[in-house]
């Protein structure tokens, strides 16, 4: 059966609207990051409502003020922030799966709670695929973000549509606690005792510096750590400089650093990491192999 192709026009938009799937997995010998959605539970709730493969490509929002129209019908599927959502200017629930229809246009307002809207489609966005991916990334994929007059293919939904009336609840208390989970890095015992117990209790804030590499924290830790040779990081690992400021990267950072690696985030915690904003409190919970 052939399917018709739709596509997504975006009328406005914030900086750093990306697509991302699950990202590029065992190339960092090449140099290159992961990429993939940051966070991933939000990522995954959209692609399940919509009956997509856990891999589907969705839209990742970072900044209020997005405007797109559809060609075609299709369904959709927002998660992550909590954010005021309108379809063709009347204010709709963002929970659950919403019908576009053709010449339709949704705009997504402020952020009530959390960092990050996902935005899913139906079949999934079929843009460019890069390396196993259609991650963005600058370098491997056309586009790093989305601008105005971008456009993203999708597989129509012939109208008219059966919906689904049921609204599944999507709640972002998940992401509203400050603890991170840790577990200690390969350079944590390096640092003296009385640096580990700052680490672990102090509630330390986001800075305004917090982007798809690295989300820094505003807080200082002075601290003796002595220079390293460049080694091994990870999207998750959290990096201390001789100057005290704490780098925790995310799903573009690259692949190797010469600052000690002092903890690891878990896997979940990461997820929440992602949907926080400057000003946003944070402690670390340190855990055990």
């Amino acid at each position: 059966m052939n399917l018709k192709s739709g596509l997504m026009k975006i009328l406005k938009t914030g900086p750093c609207t990306s697509v991302q799937d699950l990202g590029r997995s065992n190339l960092s010998h090449w140099g290159i990051p992961i990429s993939g959605v940051a966070d991933q539970k939000s990522a995954g709730w959209v692609n399940h409502l919509l009956q997509n493969r856990k891999e589907s490509a969705v839209l990742e929002i970072s900044q209020p003020g997005l405007s797109l129209s559809f060609s075609d019908p299709t369904i959709i599927c927002i998660a992550g922030a909590s954010a005021l959502v309108k379809l063709n200017g009347k204010e709709t629930h963002p929970s659950g799966l919403i019908y576009p229809e053709s010449g339709d246009v949704l705009d997504i307002g402020p952020f009530y709670t959390g960092a990050r809207v996902y935005l899913g489609i139906k079949g999934g966005f079929q843009s460019e695929e890069r390396l196993s991916s259609k991650s963005w990334y600058q370098g491997i994929t056309s586009l790093e973000y989305a601008k105005k007059g971008t456009e993203l293919p999708y597989f129509a939904v012939p109208s008219p549509f059966f919906p689904f009336y049921a609204k599944a609840k999507w709640n972002t208390s998940w992401f509203e606690k400050t603890e991170l989970e840790v577990f200690p890095g390969p350079d944590w015992d390096l640092l003296s005792k009385q640096e580990k117990n700052l680490i672990l209790t102090h509630r330390f804030t986001v800075s305004s510096l917090a982007n798809r590499m690295a989300v820094q924290l505003q807080d200082l830790v002075p601290n003796s750590l002595p220079e390293l040779p460049t080694n091994p990081v990870y999207p998750g690992t959290i990096q201390l400089t001789s100057g005290g400021k704490l780098l925790l990267l995310m799903k573009d950072a690259q692949v190797t650093g010469g600052y000690p690696r002092i903890l690891q985030i878990e896997e979940e915690s990461q997820w929440i990491l992602a949907q926080k904003k400057p000003g946003d409190q944070l402690e670390f919970s340190l855990k055990r192999p």
